[in-house]
């Protein structure tokens, strides 16, 4: 059997892990993480450094397959987009020309691609609409990407998935941790669970994407001649208003609701790192810090979409790819996990 081998770029993040893991358990792969801290069987690396980053990829001969899925967070939409777009030029620029079997560049993208983080957007969204206004940096790496292919044996594909639904700690974009630490939180000062963002968020028509889902698609378009060259948007199949979800999310934490109540979590969970020590304690938890479940910053920006956020998926069924997950029980095995890991009571 013919070994592909991966370099998975930000193996740490929730896309990246996951990825890490199916790719782990499939018999024809071997696996290479990096990151920027690096960790166990991983390459720590400076994307942002050309230099180190063609030093520490300089012995990736046997790299078939690139999956890309860095980010850095930074202030503003046009500053996010010279250092996202460096670490992917950086990358390519390292591996493809010692790669000589290099076969495939799957990179991670968004619904940014249609403007949905900056308000409402058409939808359902798909692969072919029109470009909005830049900057957008998932648009300019893809347009790297397409550029940089013209004439060569590899291949490209850019997966679109909605929030990813995942498990991965210290990460700045995780709302299902974000919702079992708010819950857990708000269960010990014995209040109900409010849904906290926007009202007209909670009436909103939304979908998310399970990690271990959009693993299985990203390898899916990496290894299918019909995805080659094309973006695909990868959700869970389903669709779902918070105002529905919320009471069952609050039940399977044992709790009661309570009318929504805008609020930012950035502020009113600024000063319960005190409470997450002493109920570590209390509940004989992992230990894990309070900075790295904190992703109260992304939740509220999910929480305030006041607008449909969906997107059409069926171009990725017609091409091949037809797995599916159930939203309200992909937050259940969420919980579940971090249950039994002891990151929540």
């Amino acid at each position: 059997m013919t070994k592909n081998k991966a370099l998975v770029v930000g193996a740490r993040g929730v896309i990246g892990s996951n990825l890490v893991e199916h790719l782990n358990g499939l018999p024809a792969w071997e696996v290479i993480g990096l990151s920027r801290r690096g960790g166990p069987g991983q390459l720590a690396v400076d994307l942002l450094d050309a230099d180190d980053t063609r030093t520490k990829l300089a012995g990736l001969t046997d790299v078939t397959h690139v999956f890309y899925a860095a980010y850095q967070d930074r202030p503003t939409w046009a500053e996010l987009v010279p250092p996202n777009l460096a670490m992917l030029v950086n990358v390519v620029d390292a591996v493809e020309p010692v790669a000589r079997g290099l076969r495939h560049v799957s990179l991670m993208q968004g619904y940014k691609v249609y403007g949905a983080h900056l308000g409402p957007f058409k939808t359902p969204a798909r692969e072919d609409d029109p470009p909005h206004l830049p900057p957008e940096f998932n648009v300019d790496q893809q347009q790297f990407l397409e550029d940089r292919q013209q004439g060569k044996a590899w291949t490209w594909s850019a997966l679109r998935p909605s929030v990813v639904g995942g498990t991965a700690l210290g990460n700045p974009m995780n709302l299902a941790v974000a919702i079992a630490t708010y819950a857990s939180i708000s269960k010990q000062l014995g209040v109900p669970l409010r849904f906290p963002g926007k009202s007209g968020a909670y009436d909103a028509l939304l979908e998310l994407t399970d990690s271990g889902l959009l693993a299985k698609a990203t390898v899916w378009a990496a290894t299918s001649p019909a995805a080659a060259n094309q973006a695909f948007n990868i959700t869970n199949g389903d669709l779902f208003r918070w105002n529905e979800l919320w009471p069952k999310l609050a039940a399977w934490f044992g709790m009661e609701v309570a009318p929504p109540l805008q609020m930012s979590l950035q502020d009113v969970m600024a000063d319960k790192g005190p409470l997450w020590d002493r109920m570590q304690t209390e509940h004989g938890l992992a230990g894990t810090p309070y900075a790295d479940v904190s992703s109260w910053g992304f939740a509220d920006f999910v929480f305030g979409w006041d607008y449909d956020f969906f997107a059409d998926g069926s171009k990725a069924r017609r091409a091949g790819f037809h797995e599916h997950v159930e939203t309200e029980q992909m937050f259940y095995r969420l919980f579940g996990q971090l249950r039994q890991r002891r990151i929540i009571p």
